[in-house]
């Protein structure tokens, strides 16, 4: 599947008006962007979480960078086969990612349908 960077973004940015404003209210701290392809040793990432996800902070939380959630571009298109399924699989993957910044792991995801 071909998309521009462009119009891939736009997806991003579509899946993430989907998600419940009372979920986003709730994030704090989390820079959402997008990549092409993933790190050396992760090409099958469709996405990433990296920081610390708001059941691991505590009182000692504060003057840290942002964390990341990285969508991977090129992956995703690689899985799909028409427009269509890019939203879809965006979109699942977006509130995979957003579901690790609210600690919740890849095994509850999984049982939740969202893996």
């Amino acid at each position: 599947m071909r998309m521009t960077r462009a119009r891939f973004e736009e997806l991003v940015g579509e899946a993430l008006d989907e998600v419940p404003p009372e979920l986003l209210d709730l994030m704090d701290n989390v820079v959402i962007m997008v990549r092409d392809e993933p790190p050396a040793g992760g090409p099958d990432l469709l996405g990433l979480y990296e920081g610390y996800a708001l059941t691991e902070r505590g009182w000692d939380y504060s003057g840290v960078l942002p964390d990341r959630i990285t969508i991977f571009r090129n992956p995703i298109l690689a899985l799909c086969d028409s427009e269509e399924d890019v939203v879809e699989e965006v979109a699942v993957t977006v509130v995979h990612e957003i579901a690790h910044h609210f600690g919740i792991d890849d095994a509850r995801l999984h049982e939740l349908g969202w893996g």
